[in-house]
């Protein structure tokens, strides 16, 4: 079965201005991978390096009831809030996108205790992020327009480190450029409030995803990433999240995690098919037989725009996975319509 060091307790992915390759438990104190040294073959301006560090915050939040996703992104070109919500009853969803051109605010480099704000016409999006208190705020606050409905959105994530262990990654396109992630699987408690209606979120049946995301990123940027979360047969809460990405030496570390009643299970690197045609599921497995997944999207969620030299195509499905997932314990999980999301990136920036 594969396993993966976990390493001590590290301030910063990055020591001497090298940065580190690795997985961890704990948060670092601080990611600031301007602090790299020479990443790049040529000496480069201070302004021209932070331009190539993208960084975002992921938010996925699901009960029986409602998916909601949620990304707040800075590109450096651009600003990027995107907002999406599913009702599993009745297929009806909201959306809503906004994009900023330049440069502006910036995501915290701690996660201890900072917060940031994006507030343009018509469009609040606040995150506090609280690890010093073992919590994770979300806000949103969302005008009318057209027809869609205002859109008020208050979350918490209860990130106890005593029951739940999160996973930390450094890893690297090259010797001097690398990504940092930080993952963690939780209860939400909290409320939605949009056309007439008001939604309880109750931490007993809401479980949410919260990552953190920072990296030199190629300019050419391909990123396939899935995630879901539900509750087993024992109502044990679990969820995943699995990417296909650029690093290297994706054996030794990657991004791919498993957690069940907050127990943490690393995983090995995965390989994502898509299979069919109309409506194509996702093959998505393993070399060491822990993960064996399909995903069926349900509902297709597609954005592509263009920013002077940069491009974007995403596409973020919506449905449910089947298949099985094997924890540390050598336990097997039958996934049985589990929901999520799948997210297939192209940057290019």
């Amino acid at each position: 079965m594969y396993t993966r060091e976990i390493q001590e307790p590290r301030l910063s992915p990055v020591e001497k201005g090298t940065p580190l390759a690795g997985t961890w438990v704990t948060p670092f104190a601080e990611v600031d991978l301007l602090s790299i040294h020479r990443p790049y073959a040529i000496p480069l301006f201070r302004s021209v390096r932070d331009s190539r560090i993208k960084e975002w915050e992921t938010f996925v939040i699901q009960d029986d009831n409602f998916l909601l996703v949620a990304l707040l992104a800075n590109i450096k070109l651009y600003r990027w809030a995107q907002v999406i919500l599913y009702d599993k009853q009745t297929g009806e969803r909201l959306r809503y996108r906004k994009i900023i051109p330049g440069t502006g605010w910036r995501l915290p480099r701690s996660l201890a205790n900072a917060s940031v704000e994006s507030h343009s016409l018509g469009f609040f999006f606040r995150i506090h992020d609280w690890l010093d208190a073992d919590k994770v705020r979300l806000d949103l606050d969302i005008e009318a327009r057209g027809k869609r409905p205002a859109f008020t959105a208050h979350a918490l994530f209860d990130v106890d480190r005593k029951a739940i262990t999160p996973m930390t990654v450094s890893l690297l396109f090259s010797e001097r450029r690398s990504m940092y992630a930080f993952k963690v699987l939780c209860p939400v408690r909290g409320d939605l409030v949009f056309g007439g209606r008001r939604i309880g979120f109750d931490p007993k049946t809401t479980t949410g995803f919260f990552g953190d995301f920072k990296g030199y990123y190629p300019s050419r940027m391909q990123h396939v990433w899935c995630t879901g979360m539900g509750f087993d047969a024992e109502h044990r809460r679990f969820g995943f999240s699995i990417a296909k990405s650029q690093t290297k030496e994706t054996f030794l570390n990657n991004e791919n995690a498993f957690w069940i009643d907050g127990r943490l299970t690393p995983l090995p690197p995965i390989k994502i098919t898509e299979a069919g045609d109309e409506k194509p599921e996702w093959i998505i497995q393993d070399m060491e037989g822990m993960v064996d997944l399909v995903f069926t999207p349900q509902e297709d969620i597609t954005s592509g725009f263009r920013f002077f030299i940069a491009r974007t195509d995403y596409n973020t499905p919506l449905g449910f996975y089947n298949g099985t997932l094997v924890g540390a314990g050598g336990e097997t999980i039958r996934v049985r319509n589990v929901w999520g999301v799948g997210e297939n990136l192209y940057l290019r920036v």
